[in-house]
């Protein structure tokens, strides 16, 4: 059985990353045919646009921003060059976010996912994601598909019913949430129904703690975890080395400081930007919300691509303080104006009836002036006064939290 699913996974790094961003300007000058890029992208050379240090100069999209404004200029938001009837699918996902899928061949970028979990060409799956209106079913069918398996589009509930397609098709693997998957085993399990033929997994969509994949392993399914989203597709994936996750081909991942766009150095958590070398639907620079932090070297499994520790929680950390939000971006704004600091985190408290924040920051050198002048920073942008104090240098969790919350009420 091959190990990888083609010869890209294991190219040199620095090869993929050189091949990247010669192909890069190409992808941008595609994506400013549609208007909203051609706004945002106005004025900047983008045949320039040939590194990490160039492209991370462009602005961030934050997928937040997306329903307002494909309600604004619907249904893209400007994003998309080619009209609704041009793609071959269109979804919605929670937001509203309006997505269109190309009519190619795994337009998700999953196969690759799917195939680094064991799934082969002849498999039968049982695919349990939704296939109403969101693309989370089309996304593993067409990965499934492209691989040459056979794929039951179960969609997720009615267990009585997924038993007797089980039965009936015997499938060799399962596309779901993890959630559902144990569902289906206990209620196997507890009702006396056959779905030992199920023998591998990938899973997404929710938390997958080593626990329940002891569980799955315990009885005899090898289950991988992917993180995809509704609007990007496969985005990274677990491999047989089970140490983090390989970010997918063909697309470019950046990890930047909560709340702007920029890079955080290897190894700290930040918020996942992904662009995408897609010409009929690039992403330049889409900030998810999702913090994650880099991963060093190879994985032991041979695939050269950069790894992420996966899912580490929600970037967005806006926080209401006596009436007004505080945001990342204004705690990142006060350590560009103070290069001189480490890592900034903002810690807001109750006092009696009354909201405290904190700003602590990490320096080898506190002295009162340092004091003074961050207190004025942080309260020119903040708009509110908070208090100033100074910890030892990487004493901050690297949690990549620019905002804690530690207020008690009632």
């Amino acid at each position: 059985m091959a190990d990888h699913y083609d010869d890209l996974e294991t190219h040199d790094h620095a090869k993929r990353e050189a091949s990247l961003f010669k192909r890069l300007p190409e992808i941008l000058n595609q994506a400013v045919k549609a208007p909203a890029y051609a706004e945002r992208l106005k004025g900047i050379d983008l045949d320039l646009i040939t590194s990490r240090e160039a492209l991370a100069a462009l602005p961030v999209l934050r997928k937040s921003e997306l329903p307002g404004l494909q309600k604004a200029a619907p249904p893209f938001g400007g994003f998309v060059s080619g009209t609704p009837g041009s793609f071959g699918r269109l979804f919605t996902s929670p937001g509203p976010i309006f997505e269109p899928e190309p009519e190619t061949p795994d337009p998700w970028r999953s196969a690759r996912g799917l195939f680094a979990a064991g799934f082969r060409r002849g498999d039968v799956v049982l695919n349990t994601f939704s296939y109403h209106l969101t693309p989370g079913g089309f996304i593993m069918d067409s990965g499934a598909r492209a691989l040459g398996c056979a794929v039951i589009p179960a969609g997720p509930g009615n267990t009585e019913q997924q038993f007797e397609l089980i039965e009936a098709y015997r499938p060799v693997a399962y596309c779901g949430t993890p959630d559902f998957l144990k569902i289906l085993l206990d209620g196997a399990a507890s009702s006396g129904r056959d779905v030992s033929s199920i023998k591998r997994a990938l899973v997404s969509g929710a938390a997958f703690p080593k626990s329940l994949q002891e569980e799955f392993s315990a009885r005899g399914i090898e289950a991988y975890q992917a993180y995809a989203t509704a609007d990007l597709g496969f985005i990274a994936y677990e491999t047989s080395a089970r140490e983090g996750l390989v970010v997918n081909e063909d697309i470019i991942v950046e990890i930047v400081r909560p709340g702007t766009g920029d890079p955080v150095p290897e190894g700290d958590v930040g918020e996942i930007v992904v662009t995408t070398l897609d010409p009929r639907h690039p992403f330049v620079r889409l900030a998810l919300g999702d913090l994650t932090a880099a991963m060093s070297g190879s994985s032991p499994c041979g695939r050269t691509n950069m790894r992420i520790k996966g899912w580490m929680g929600r970037a967005d950390q806006a926080t209401k303080v006596k009436g007004m939000f505080v945001r990342p971006e204004q705690v990142a704004e006060i350590g560009r104006r103070h290069p001189e600091l480490g890592r900034l985190r903002l810690v807001v408290t109750r006092e009696g009836e009354t909201d405290v924040m904190t700003l602590m920051a990490e320096t080898d050198s506190p002295n009162d002036a340092l004091a003074t002048s961050l207190g004025t920073t942080l309260q020119n942008i903040l708009k509110l006064k908070g208090l100033v104090t100074f910890v030892s240098p990487e004493s901050l969790p690297n949690d990549g939290k620019a905002i804690a919350d530690d207020r008690k009420f009632g």
